[in-house]
């Protein structure tokens, strides 16, 4: 891989799973082949450079929005516990092609947010969550965060090139 290569967090490992090495990821893609398909995969701790590892298999847990990895090489509770808070990367130029008027959620990641196309910004998308819908936090200008279900309803307009979405909110949900 290339120094120069720029890459997705596609996901945070999160606790170990059993006692054989395998760990529990929090999804941050909606490709679930990142956490499925054995191949290379990378890991980051914290700002440092991203390290190599083979993703040997992976599955969901049913029920959740939870996928269980195994990488190569971790074989304990121990070794797994080590890795927990790390993000899963893959690079930049493996991102699917998608159709017209579709976007990745990881390009909503600093946006603005407007109530009107034409109106002032009222915050900037500053996180992603997935909590069965997807949820996009913004921070309001006052520095309150709130976070907001990606549905058609309540974000109807996403413009990736002039870097805003448009919100249109229930009462009350900037409130919260």
């Amino acid at each position: 891989m290339l120094a120069s290569e720029t890459w997705l967090t596609v996901g945070k490992l999160v606790a170990p799973q059993g006692m054989q090495g395998e760990l529990r990821i929090n999804p941050a893609s909606d490709f679930p082949e990142r956490f499925t398909k054995p191949g290379q995969r990378w890991l980051q701790a914290n700002n440092e450079k991203p390290h190599e590892i083979d993703l040997l298999k992976g599955r969901k847990l049913p029920g959740k929005s939870i996928f269980v990895v195994r990488f190569a090489g971790i074989n304990s509770r121990t070794a797994a516990e080590a890795l927990v808070g790390q993000k899963m990367l893959v690079p930049s130029s493996s991102r699917p092609k998608l159709a017209e008027g579709e976007f990745h959620l990881l390009d909503l990641l600093g946006l603005e947010a407007r109530l009107d196309e034409k109106g002032p910004a009222i915050g900037k998308v500053t996180d992603l969550t997935k909590a069965g819908n997807d949820l996009i936090e913004i921070q309001l200008l006052n520095g309150r965060k709130v976070l907001v279900p990606l549905v058609l309803a309540i974000v109807p307009r996403v413009e990736l090139n002039e870097g805003w979405i448009k919100l249109t909110p229930p009462p009350g949900l900037l409130e919260l």
